[in-house]
Protein backbone atom coordinates (compact mmCIF):
# COMPACT_ATOMS: atom_id res chain seq x y z
CA UNK A 1 0.00 0.00 0.00
CA UNK A 2 1.28 3.44 -0.87
CA UNK A 3 -0.03 6.82 0.22
CA UNK A 4 0.88 10.37 -0.66
CA UNK A 5 -0.01 12.66 2.24
CA UNK A 6 -0.33 16.37 1.65
CA UNK A 7 -0.85 18.77 4.49
CA UNK A 8 -3.56 21.13 3.26
CA UNK A 9 -5.55 24.10 4.45
CA UNK A 10 -8.49 22.85 2.36
CA UNK A 11 -9.22 20.24 -0.32
CA UNK A 12 -12.14 18.97 -2.35
CA UNK A 13 -13.11 16.32 -4.88
CA UNK A 14 -15.59 16.97 -7.69
CA UNK A 15 -17.21 14.21 -9.77
CA UNK A 16 -19.57 15.08 -12.59
CA UNK A 17 -19.72 18.73 -11.51
CA UNK A 18 -20.72 17.84 -7.93
CA UNK A 19 -18.56 18.14 -4.81
CA UNK A 20 -18.47 14.63 -3.32
CA UNK A 21 -15.91 15.21 -0.58
CA UNK A 22 -14.31 18.28 0.96
CA UNK A 23 -12.39 19.49 3.97
CA UNK A 24 -12.59 23.18 4.73
CA UNK A 25 -10.08 23.30 7.59
CA UNK A 26 -6.43 22.26 7.92
CA UNK A 27 -5.97 18.51 7.52
CA UNK A 28 -4.57 15.90 5.16
CA UNK A 29 -5.29 15.05 1.56
CA UNK A 30 -4.37 11.39 1.10
CA UNK A 31 -3.91 9.74 -2.28
CA UNK A 32 -4.08 5.98 -1.66
CA UNK A 33 -2.79 3.23 -3.94
CA UNK A 34 -3.24 -0.51 -3.41
CA UNK A 35 -1.04 -3.30 -4.75
CA UNK A 36 -1.75 -7.02 -5.19
CA UNK A 37 -0.43 -8.36 -1.88
CA UNK A 38 -2.09 -5.78 0.38
CA UNK A 39 -4.53 -6.97 3.01
CA UNK A 40 -5.87 -6.29 6.50
CA UNK A 41 -2.42 -5.83 8.06
CA UNK A 42 -1.58 -3.08 5.57
CA UNK A 43 -4.98 -1.45 6.12
CA UNK A 44 -4.45 -1.23 9.88
CA UNK A 45 -0.84 -0.05 9.52
CA UNK A 46 -1.68 2.65 6.97
CA UNK A 47 -4.69 3.98 8.88
CA UNK A 48 -2.57 4.24 12.03
CA UNK A 49 0.24 5.97 10.15
CA UNK A 50 -2.09 8.51 8.51
CA UNK A 51 -3.74 9.29 11.85
CA UNK A 52 -0.63 9.38 14.06
CA UNK A 53 2.15 10.76 11.84
CA UNK A 54 3.32 14.04 13.36
CA UNK A 55 3.30 16.16 10.20
CA UNK A 56 0.74 18.80 11.10
CA UNK A 57 1.82 22.23 12.41
CA UNK A 58 3.79 22.22 15.66
CA UNK A 59 4.69 18.54 15.06
CA UNK A 60 1.17 17.41 15.89
CA UNK A 61 -0.78 14.56 14.31
CA UNK A 62 -4.25 14.45 12.79
CA UNK A 63 -5.33 12.55 15.91
CA UNK A 64 -3.96 15.19 18.28
CA UNK A 65 -5.58 18.07 16.40
CA UNK A 66 -8.83 16.38 15.45
CA UNK A 67 -7.99 17.36 11.87
CA UNK A 68 -9.99 16.00 8.91
CA UNK A 69 -8.69 13.69 6.19
CA UNK A 70 -9.79 13.51 2.54
CA UNK A 71 -8.90 10.09 1.07
CA UNK A 72 -8.76 9.65 -2.71
CA UNK A 73 -8.09 6.31 -4.40
CA UNK A 74 -5.26 6.52 -6.96
CA UNK A 75 -4.06 3.40 -8.75
CA UNK A 76 -1.51 5.49 -10.66
CA UNK A 77 0.68 5.58 -7.55
CA UNK A 78 1.79 2.11 -8.66
CA UNK A 79 2.59 3.23 -12.21
CA UNK A 80 6.02 2.23 -13.53
CA UNK A 81 7.51 4.55 -16.16
CA UNK A 82 11.12 3.32 -16.09
CA UNK A 83 10.92 1.83 -19.59
CA UNK A 84 9.52 3.33 -22.76
CA UNK A 85 7.15 6.26 -22.98
CA UNK A 86 4.01 4.66 -21.52
CA UNK A 87 3.70 3.73 -17.86
CA UNK A 88 2.55 0.26 -16.93
CA UNK A 89 0.03 -0.31 -14.16
CA UNK A 90 0.68 -4.01 -13.47
CA UNK A 91 1.66 -3.36 -9.84
CA UNK A 92 -1.71 -1.73 -9.09
CA UNK A 93 -4.32 -4.13 -7.74
CA UNK A 94 -7.52 -4.46 -9.79
CA UNK A 95 -10.68 -2.74 -8.55
CA UNK A 96 -12.22 -5.87 -7.04
CA UNK A 97 -9.15 -6.16 -4.77
CA UNK A 98 -8.40 -2.50 -4.15
CA UNK A 99 -11.85 -1.02 -3.59
CA UNK A 100 -12.61 -3.02 -0.41
CA UNK A 101 -9.16 -2.16 0.98
CA UNK A 102 -9.62 1.54 0.17
CA UNK A 103 -12.98 1.44 1.97
CA UNK A 104 -11.36 -0.41 4.89
CA UNK A 105 -8.70 2.29 5.34
CA UNK A 106 -11.43 4.95 5.37
CA UNK A 107 -13.48 2.90 7.85
CA UNK A 108 -10.46 2.32 10.13
CA UNK A 109 -9.72 6.05 10.22
CA UNK A 110 -13.36 6.82 10.98
CA UNK A 111 -13.53 4.12 13.68
CA UNK A 112 -10.52 5.75 15.36
CA UNK A 113 -12.39 9.05 15.56
CA UNK A 114 -11.04 10.82 12.46
CA UNK A 115 -13.38 12.92 10.32
CA UNK A 116 -13.06 11.26 6.89
CA UNK A 117 -14.16 12.62 3.54
CA UNK A 118 -13.55 10.63 0.38
CA UNK A 119 -13.51 10.64 -3.36
CA UNK A 120 -15.45 8.16 -5.51
CA UNK A 121 -13.55 4.96 -6.17
CA UNK A 122 -12.77 4.50 -9.86
CA UNK A 123 -14.34 7.80 -10.92
CA UNK A 124 -12.79 10.54 -13.00
CA UNK A 125 -12.23 13.06 -10.21
CA UNK A 126 -11.18 16.70 -10.15
CA UNK A 127 -9.16 17.20 -6.97
CA UNK A 128 -8.41 20.70 -5.71
CA UNK A 129 -6.24 21.53 -2.74
CA UNK A 130 -4.25 24.25 -1.09
CA UNK A 131 -1.03 22.64 0.11
CA UNK A 132 0.18 23.96 3.46
CA UNK A 133 3.93 24.35 3.56
CA UNK A 134 4.13 22.90 0.97
CA UNK A 135 4.33 19.62 2.79
CA UNK A 136 4.04 16.27 1.01
CA UNK A 137 5.28 12.85 2.10
CA UNK A 138 5.11 9.41 0.46
CA UNK A 139 4.48 6.39 2.69
CA UNK A 140 4.80 2.71 1.77
CA UNK A 141 3.65 -0.07 4.07
CA UNK A 142 6.49 -2.26 5.32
Amino acid sequence: MRAVLQRVTSASVVVGGEVVGAIESPGLLVYLGITHDDGNLEVAWMARKIRDLRIMPDEKSVAELGAPVLVVSQFTLYGDARKGRRPTWVAAAPGEVSEPLYEAVCAALKAAGTHVERGVFGADMAVASINDGPFTVVIDTP
